[in-house]
């Protein structure tokens, strides 16, 4: 497939990576595209800059949001969640018209410090606001509830453990559950909570996995959901 990203952060990076490892076409999409790949300070989340994670990656192409291909078969939002919207309408409604939107963004601000808080929750998400702005794509809300280096490998932490799929178009719930057994992600561990609504849920799980992660030290971990 031909996928593009939005957002070059440490979420971004690592998927670009291991779609392309997959063999997909992968472009990633940012404001300013040679500002990007020029920059040379160490992400506090891996430890890692930009240019030092391109050198590896240079067939990853790194356009600005507005020259997404058109003919990209998955669009996956891999954004800040306070700047998804922004980021999404410079992309444009016409590219995003008919696509799969694989939403990945939690709505967190951190501009107080830690722990963040949710700008969207309750009655909302930022699912179904990307939804609703752009009504002629499907979005899709998944793997927004764990961190980004277990999103491309589940089996760093053993046993059964879930993810979850939220969204109103069950073609593009089935492609994304596509793309997500090739990450990794055994069909069984993949919970389809129904539409877009559902959202909702997964989005105010990070206070609480935020929580878990002070607990533990340690992002590596993920929830299982057994019932009788």
């Amino acid at each position: 497939m031909k996928i593009a990203i939005l957002g070059s952060g440490p979420v971004g990076q690592t998927l670009a990576s291991k779609l392309k490892e997959l063999g997909h076409e992968v472009f990633m999409a940012t404001r300013n595209p040679e500002e990007t790949k020029s920059r040379t300070e160490p992400n506090f989340m891996s430890g890692i800059s930009f240019q030092d994670w391109y050198v590896n990656n240079k067939n990853v192409h790194v356009v600005a949001y507005g020259n997404v291909p058109k003919d990209s078969d998955m669009v996956l939002n891999a954004t800040s969640g306070q700047h998804s919207l922004s980021a999404l309408n410079m992309v444009g409604p016409e590219i995003l018209k008919g696509k799969t939107i694989l939403d990945l963004a939690n709505p967190l601000d951190f501009s107080k410090g830690m722990p963040p808080t949710l700008t969207i929750c309750n009655t909302d998400s930022l699912g179904e606001q990307i939804q609703a702005a752009f009504p002629k794509s499907n979005v899709v809300k998944s793997l927004n509830t764990v961190n980004f280096g277990l999103m491309v490998h589940p089996s760093m932490v053993p046993g059964n453990h879930n993810l979850f799929v939220s969204g109103n178009d069950e073609n593009a719930k089935n492609k994304v559950i596509e793309l997500l057994s090739q990450l990794g992600w055994q069909k069984q561990q993949i919970i389809d909570l129904g539409d877009i609504k559902t959202a909702r849920g997964t989005e105010m799980m990070m206070p609480f996995w935020l929580s878990l992660m002070n607990k533990f030290e340690s992002p590596i971990f993920n929830i299982n959901i057994a019932k009788s």
